[in-house]
C-alpha cells in the first residue's frame, strides 16, 4: 500500500477525531498563547505569561532581527500585514487569542517538523531547519499551507521564521499577504552587490520575515542551482539554527526549479488535496524527492469530522521509505 493510500485510509478511519493525532507529542500542545503586539520603536522582544491569571511568572524571549549578522548593510523594509484580512482568508493569525480548527491543525502539522529540527525524529539530517513546501500540480494548496505553517511556527517561543516566495515563475506569497516588493531572491542571485538584508521584508508579526521572489528571469533554474544559492542557503541554515526557513516552491511536476530547491532542503512537505490530487501524480512527485530523507504529506481538505461540526481540514503523514 502506497503512502497516499495509507494517508487516505488514515483520514477515513479518523472520523470523529483529528487526523493522525498519534503521530505527535501531546506535550507540545501545552504551549502558551502568543504574546501581544510589540511596542513600536523598541527592540523586538516578546513577553509572555507562562501561567494563568492567578500566576505572576513571566518569561522574556529576546529576538534578533533577521537582518543582523547576515550583512553589514541594509536594514530590511518593515511591512504591515492586514491581520483581519488574513483571518477572513482562513489564514492563521499568530496574535489571535481565539482557538480555531486551522490554528490547531497547523500546531499538529508543525510539531514533527520541529522535532526533526531538534534531532528528535526518526532520522537526523543536515539543514533540517530548511523546509520546502510543494505539491504535484498547481491549485492543491501549497501556498496556503506555506503561509499557515510560517504563521504557526512564528507562535513558537524560541523560533523565528523566514518565509521565502520561491515559486519564482508564479510568486503568490507576497500577493496573498498584501505586500509589494520590487526585488527579492532572484535579484540577490543575479547581483553580487545585493545582500539578503537589502531585500528582506520585516513584518509587524514578531519572528516573521519575508523574502520575495524578485525579478522573473529566464534562467531561474540555473540561478537556484548556482553556487551563490548554495552558499546563501548554507548561511541561512547554519548561522542561525534557531531560525526556520520555509520555501514556497513551484509544483514538482511543472517546474524544474522545485527539484533544484529540494536538493538544498532538509525537509520537504508535499501538499495533497483529497479527492482532487490524482494518486499517480502525487506518487510521481514524491519519486522526484528520492534524495530527500525526510518527506511529509499534508492532506488538504480532508473529509474528517471536526469538533466544530462539518468536515474539512488538514492531516500530516510522514513518508517512510
Amino acid at each position: 500500500m502506497s503512502i497516499f493510500e495509507k494517508a487516505f485510509e488514515k483520514a477515513g478511519k479518523n472520523d470523529g477525531e483529528r487526523p493522525a493525532d498519534d503521530l505527535f507529542d501531546d506535550r507540545a500542545d501545552n504551549l502558551p498563547d502568543f504574546p501581544g503586539d510589540p511596542v513600536e520603536g523598541e527592540p523586538e522582544s516578546v513577553s509572555a505569561d507562562t501561567e494563568d491569571s492567578a500566576g505572576v511568572a513571566e518569561t522574556v524571549v529576546q529576538q534578533e532581527p533577521w537582518n543582523e549578522g547576515l550583512s553589514h548593510t541594509g536594514s530590511g523594509k518593515l511591512v504591515k500585514l492586514d491581520l483581519s484580512g488574513l483571518r477572513d482568508a482562513g489564514l492563521v493569525d499568530p496574535r489571535s487569542k481565539e482557538v480555531n480548527r486551522t490554528t490547531e491543525e497547523f500546531r499538529r502539522i508543525k510539531r514533527p517538523l520541529l522535532m526533526n529540527i531538534r534531532g528528535e525524529g526518526a532520522s537526523v539530517v543536515p539543514n533540517a531547519n530548511m523546509i520546502m513546501v510543494s505539491s504535484a500540480l498547481p491549485g492543491e494548496g501549497k501556498t496556503f499551507t506555506s503561509i499557515n505553517l510560517a504563521m504557526s511556527i512564528a507562535m513558537e517561543m524560541d523560533r523565528t521564521v523566514l518565509l521565502v516566495d520561491a515559486d519564482v515563475a508564479k510568486p503568490d506569497v507576497t500577493a496573498r499577504l498584501g505586500v509589494e516588493a520590487e526585488k527579492g531572491l532572484i535579484d540577490v542571485l543575479l547581483d553580487d552587490s545585493l545582500t539578503l538584508p537589502d531585500v528582506l521584508l520585516r513584518t509587524d508579526i514578531p519572528k516573521l520575515a519575508l523574502l520575495p521572489s524578485g525579478s522573473r528571469h529566464v534562467h531561474s533554474t540555473e540561478l537556484l542551482a548556482s553556487e551563490r544559492m548554495r552558499q546563501l542557503t548554507l548561511e541561512l541554515s547554519s548561522r542561525y539554527p534557531d531560525r526556520i526557513v520555509i520555501f514556497d516552491s513551484p509544483p514538482l511536476l511543472l517546474a524544474s526549479e522545485a527539484r533544484v530547491l529540494a536538493g538544498l532542503m532538509g525537509q520537504v512537505v508535499m501538499v495533497v488535496e483529497e479527492s482532487m490530487t490524482r494518486q499517480h501524480a502525487a506518487q510521481e512527485a514524491v519519486e522526484m524527492l528520492a534524495d530527500n530523507e525526510i518527506v511529509g504529506i499534508v492532506m488538504n481538505k480532508g473529509r474528517h469530522k471536526s469538533k466544530e461540526g462539518g468536515y474539512g481540514g488538514y492531516g500530516y503523514y510522514p513518508y517512510t521509505r
